[in-house]
């Protein structure tokens, strides 16, 4: 993959519910700054020199997504989405034109405050291997593994943290591989939980590239908080490289 001529497409599911969040709406619409966190997300793929197109899954019935400025944003296309996460993604698949974008990134829509420099070494990984990878962080906490006792939950045995990685997003994969190790994963009942997964059942390659581990998923509350925290250090951030660049 020559990264300085072949431009990627990107596929965000954005079907789900997000029963977690305890929120009237799902947290994909919550918004931040007067934006929702489907629109930021979108919005940063598509402010990488090197993402073309998006593809945003939604739910059928969506009755929010029409409420947001992504109608009208130019470089995306919407599609129904299915039952589950990796039917959604599926689906995204399903729509892309694989001559014109050999390679597809998924992000979930919920992490908002991906930085663009990993996005770039994802990109820039995968192009000098030629193969996929997914960005992740290495874990740093004591990992406990837990056994259910008298209605309880409780210590099993700890777990070596050594070559343990948490999976994050964007996933970046050879288009065609993704959907064969997808549509051969779920014809087989194979639970899928990132795409990763699908592409380790097929038996394809796929690296780790560390990313920041402020690439959080906005999942329960507490986490809408830190990420309106995190998205304003960006922008200062970008705000003064600007007025650096400017002088």
């Amino acid at each position: 993959m020559n990264t300085t001529s072949q431009k990627i497409i990107a596929v965000v599911p954005a079907a789900g519910i997000g029963k977690r969040m305890q929120s009237q709406c799902p947290k994909q619409y919550l918004t931040i700054n007067n934006q929702t966190i489907l629109e930021h997300t979108v919005f940063k793929l598509l402010s990488h020199p090197l993402i073309e197109h998006v593809v945003i899954v939604i739910s059928k019935g969506d009755e929010y997504f029409q409420e947001t400025s992504l109608t009208s944003q130019q470089n995306t296309s919407v599609v129904d989405g299915g039952t589950e996460r990796v039917d959604s993604v599926l689906a995204g698949l399903l729509s892309i034109d694989v001559e014109r974008f050999p390679w597809v990134m998924v992000h979930d829509a919920a992490r908002p405050c991906v930085d663009l420099d990993d996005i770039s070494a994802l990109i820039s990984k995968t192009k000098q291997h030629n193969c996929g990878g997914l960005l992740a962080s290495p874990v740093r906490d004591t990992m406990k593994k837990s056994q259910l006792n008298n209605d309880t939950v409780q210590v099993k045995e700890t777990v070596e943290r050594e070559n343990l990685w948490h999976a994050l997003t964007p996933q970046l994969y050879k288009t065609t591989e993704l959907v064969l190790a997808i549509t051969k994963a779920l014809e087989n009942s194979m639970a899928i939980t990132d795409e990763s997964s699908a592409i380790e059942y097929a038996g394809y390659k796929s690296l780790l590239v560390e990313g920041k581990a402020n690439n959080i998923k906005i999942t329960r509350p507490e986490d809408l908080s830190l990420a309106t925290f995190i998205l304003s250090q960006q922008l200062s951030q970008k705000n003064n490289f600007i007025q650096v660049e400017g002088k």
